[in-house]
């Protein structure tokens, strides 16, 4: 349990520092900081989660990376099914700190949505979603599943590789998705946001679970075939 307790935690904790900050600084285009601010909270809040969660339960804190180490054989289904509801009760736990926060506080949510994703980057078209989240994801997982294997040799240093990794990813993603690469990350705030009144997110939320969860497959896929003597 205590591994199950940990990936709850961990997810909250992305959500709270990486949404939170979007929410907080705004992700538009016109005000570019604010990108690099987001990009740079959820990438070094998975530094920071790596290395304080990563050996309890490994610190995957998103179910596309759960799935990408299921598919590499590195856990069980059992594992795999415990992973994904921690995950997403601790993204649904962080979005709802966030909603007492920013409400409490009377703070202005600058993306209307509690940091949830949306299509507006790629003019709403879905498939162009798909792709980008497909893509992004690919990218991360195989960092992850390269940087923690026996054979790469990388020690303390795999934390802050996979936490940079994200950041670049976001770089990118942010302004055409909101960048999702996590089912739970998407989930979390997308509900909080529906029950708060904007049902917007959970429109889209399929892009965004579907999405992540192929580009972790793929991901997994490949690097297996790469791997192989």
């Amino acid at each position: 349990m205590k591994k199950y307790l940990a990936e709850c935690i961990g997810t909250a904790v992305l959500v709270i520092l990486g949404c939170g900050t979007a929410m907080l600084v705004g992700c538009d285009a016109v005000n570019g900081g604010g990108y690099i601010l987001t990009a740079l909270a959820f990438g070094l809040t998975i530094v920071a989660m790596a290395y304080s969660i990563g050996n309890i339960s490994g610190c995957h804190i998103n179910p596309a990376v759960s799935l990408g180490v299921l598919l590499s054989g590195g856990m069980s289904a059992g594992e795999f099914i415990g992973y994904v509801v921690s995950q997403c009760v601790g993204a649904l736990a962080g979005s709802g700190i966030l909603a007492l926060i920013f409400g409490m506080g009377g703070v202005e949510d600058k993306t209307g949505g509690f940091g949830a994703n949306g299509l507006a980057g790629v003019g709403g078209n879905a498939v162009a979603g798909l792709i980008v989240e497909i893509v992004l994801t690919f990218i991360f997982v195989i960092a992850i599943l390269g940087v923690t294997s026996k054979k790469a040799g990388h020690g303390s240093f795999g934390g802050l590789v996979i936490g940079l990794t994200l950041v670049v990813v976001h770089i990118l993603g942010i302004g055409l998705t909101g960048t999702s690469v996590n089912p739970a990350r998407s989930f979390g705030p997308a509900l909080v946001a529906m029950f708060s009144g904007n049902a917007a997110p959970i429109a889209d939320l399929w892009v965004f679970i579907v999405g992540p969860l192929v580009g972790a497959a793929l991901a997994a896929v490949t690097y297996k075939a790469l791997e192989a003597k």
